[in-house]
């Protein structure tokens, strides 16, 4: 099986500081990548330079295009790289609010995304916009309402439907559960499990919190100073970790 993202030695500096140096991973159609370390780790610029939104110092993120195959990204023209964020990438920030357009509709959030790549039919788009309100658990009679007048979780989950509406291949997700009150992270936990199985996604999750990972990822790699310095099957990972830096993690969160 052809790897639906190719990562090779992506390295990120900042002056003398290293964001990250040498990450290198195989992503497989409808599977979940989980990036766990503490703040300061560098997972979160690597997420940056994989999703396109920091250029890398040196590394190439390919991704098996529907087109042309195994293209690098990072060499891609810039309507390229704007069509495939549009399509076949979706991105989850950690505040919804960086991912939506706050002062337009929840309909007229997710109907954009139609529309940027082509949807034209008003009565199509907003009926595609209702049904996905409704796969993330918003009421119909809300596609109307703008997102500043949702929960903090709604609006997470209208991010989500914003994202998934063009059924994407690969979504990067950042920290997507932080700063949610802890039964409102169980319920989007659900629903973001539910929908990566339903839809067959592959993903890039970047979390500190080990819940997240256990419950969504396939695979885990651990960042420490901008380097992985664990990585394997999740439980595997979780449950016998061989770094030193891996088993403070772990056992830190067990004595809580």
């Amino acid at each position: 099986m052809t790897p639906l993202l190719q990562v090779q030695g992506i390295a990120k500096f900042y002056g003398a500081r290293r964001g990250c140096e040498d990450v290198s991973f195989d992503l497989y159609p409808g599977e979940v990548m989980g990036i766990v370390g503490e703040s300061g780790s560098g997972k979160s610029t690597l997420l940056s330079c994989l999703a396109g939104h920091l250029p890398p110092d040196r590394g190439e993120v390919i991704f098996d295009t529907r087109a042309d195959g195994p293209r690098d990204t990072l060499t891609m023209s810039e309507p390229e790289r704007r069509m495939l964020m549009r399509t076949d990438w979706a991105f989850v920030h950690q505040h919804a609010r960086d991912g939506l357009r706050m002062g337009v509709s929840a309909g007229g959030n997710v109907g954009e995304r139609l529309m940027a790549v082509g949807a034209r039919h008003y009565g199509d788009i907003r009926d595609q916009a209702v049904d996905w309100l409704g796969r993330v658990e918003i009421a119909a009679d809300r596609v109307d309402d703008k997102p500043q007048a949702f929960s903090g979780g709604m609006q997470q989950r209208l991010q989500i439907a914003r994202n998934l509406v063009t059924g994407p291949r690969l979504v990067f997700m950042d920290e997507p559960t932080g700063g949610l009150d802890v039964s409102v992270q169980a319920r989007l936990l659900d629903l973001l499990r539910g929908l990566v199985r339903e839809m067959g996604l592959s993903a890039i999750i970047v979390t500190h919190d080990l819940a997240v990972v256990r419950l969504l990822a396939d695979r885990l790699m651990v960042m420490k100073d901008g380097r992985v310095v664990e990585d394997g099957l999740t439980d595997q990972v979780l449950d016998d970790p061989q770094h030193g830096y891996t088993q403070l993690l772990v056992s830190s969160v067990l004595q809580v």
